[in-house]
């Protein structure tokens, strides 16, 4: 895709104001795969302009109408599945299964947020006094700014453009660089259904121009977030000069425990179909793996054998499941992890290379490690790749500790077959989210968001909506 046209601004597709592009490159080959628009400052301060009228048209727009327009961006991006899910591959790399997943996955934010349009309810309280009524209602937030992060990048930003229209607002969306051509393809899916102009604009280049110009507005009353802890704390720390409403989904480092009671073999079936997804960049990725020590041979075999088998290629390839790394950077970033994890005595049982059948792309192979020791960098930094480090433990408090050390707090997971212990397990993890026996934690009806370092903000579920409205409360006597 050339789309040197790439910034959406008051419902035209345009260039940079200065004829400025920068390219995509696809991980597989190495090779530049599209040239988007650059965006400028003049850019920037037009898509603020833009959003800012939008808002005044949108916010006004009955809700049923709004659910109606919503509902079919959905329904375009369903009918689109195909070329979204291409862009998704060779921008990111992921097999086109997955991509296609994520297609899909990134049309149900929509027909779910058509839905939550029209349940925005408020509130009556008994007033103290005869003639008095309290009323408590929901108010569009503004102007939405919205950046979202390349692993998952059309369904990230589905996320933000799907709640904000709901709530009435309009809004500002930055893809990352790596891989905003299915964000693109997206707004088009909203300019197609209708969406009036100004309330969606899209802006693609270079975040140190773009997010400066947005931070600093005070038109801007919310930001959106999905990145990095350090990242997320940079912008955090901008918000609070105009005292910005933010929702941050910052990362994790879930861990995965599997009790002496669990179904191992189904346990370290889906652990390892769940670590692998999207070559292991998965912000609720299962990274750290702690196992009963009875079960640990057990649980480790299965895995690693499972590991093995796992075709690397292409994501374009038919049959492949593992795809390379999105960036030059990650790729690196992985190979430092593994130096440094075999410098703490851990056991290497399988990968920790790049496959010698590729002299091109970010590829790197499954790798899985036992006895991690719990100072080794992969069990306190999110390795964002195809890195398993796996540990015994023998009591529950212990492991509950070592589980909830980190200052991070996103997902976790836990497997057993006690009731009892399901929930112990579920209510002691200190994260946002817990799986039991499942790592299916990403759907559009339920909340999605951490705690700690891992951000505050819920995207998805009924109380997505929220973040994206403020609260008027009215007191009134009646004369």
């Amino acid at each position: 895709m050339h789309r040197s046209d790439s910034l959406y601004i008051d419902g035209t597709w345009r260039g940079a104001s200065n004829g400025g592009t920068f390219s995509v490159i696809n991980p597989a080959t190495e090779e530049p795969l599209a040239q988007l628009a650059n965006a400028t400052e003049q850019d920037v301060d037009a898509a603020i302009a833009a959003a800012q009228k939008g808002l005044e048209v949108w916010r006004k727009v009955q809700p049923w109408e709004r659910s109606r327009i919503i509902r079919r961006v959905g329904e375009l991006l369903r009918e689109r599945e195909g070329d979204i899910a291409r862009a998704l591959t060779l921008e990111v790399g992921k097999p086109l299964a997955q991509a296609k997943g994520e297609a899909i996955s990134s049309a149900e934010q929509f027909e779910w947020f058509a839905e939550e349009t029209k349940r925005i309810y408020g509130q009556t309280v008994e007033h103290r006094a005869a003639n008095g009524r309290i009323i408590i209602d929901y108010q569009p937030v503004g102007v939405v700014a919205a950046f979202a992060a390349w692993n998952f990048p059309a369904v990230l930003a589905a996320r933000k453009i799907a709640p904000a229209l709901a709530a009435g607002c309009s809004i500002i969306c930055r893809p990352a660089d790596e891989a905003p051509t299915s964000v693109v393809l997206m707004v088009q899916c909203c300019h197609d259904a209708g969406v009036p102009a100004g309330v969606v604009n899209l802006l693609t280049g270079d975040i140190n121009v773009i997010s400066p110009r947005i931070m600093a507005s005070s038109v801007v009353r919310k930001v959106t977030l999905t990145g990095s802890v350090g990242v997320g704390k940079r912008v955090l720390k901008a918000a609070a000069d105009t005292m910005k409403r933010v929702t941050m989904e910052l990362g994790g480092h879930a861990p995965v425990i599997v009790f002496d009671d669990a179904d191992v073999d189904y346990a370290a079936d889906l652990s390892l179909q769940s670590k692998f997804r999207n070559t292991g960049q998965v912000c609720v990725s299962p990274t750290r793996f702690y196992v009963h020590e009875s079960k640990l041979d057990a649980f480790t075999g299965r895995f690693v054998e499972g590991a093995k088998k796992l075709k690397i290629g292409d994501g374009m390839t038919p049959g492949v499941e593992v795809g390379p790394l999105t960036t030059k950077r990650r790729l690196e970033a992985i190979e430092a992890l593994v130096e440094d994890t075999k410098s703490h005595g851990a056991k290497l049982l399988t990968g920790g290379r790049r496959p010698p059948e590729f002299n091109r792309g970010f590829f790197y192979e499954p790798t899985v490690f036992q006895h991690v020791p719990d100072k080794a960098r992969v069990m306190n930094e999110e390795p964002f790749g195809p890195i398993a480090p796996i540990t015994a433990f023998r009591e529950f408090d212990e492991v509950m500790t070592r589980a909830n050390a980190l200052p991070v707090g996103l997902g976790g997971y836990v497997f057993t077959r006690s009731l009892k212990r399901a929930h112990e397990a579920a209510e002691a993890m200190e994260t946002g989210m817990v799986g039991v026996n499942t790592l299916a934690l990403a759907t559009p009806e339920t909340p999605f968001g951490g705690i700690k370092e891992s951000g505050f903000g819920r995207e998805g579920g009924s109380l997505g909506i929220k973040d994206y409205l403020d609260v008027k409360y009215t007191n009134m006597l009646l004369m």
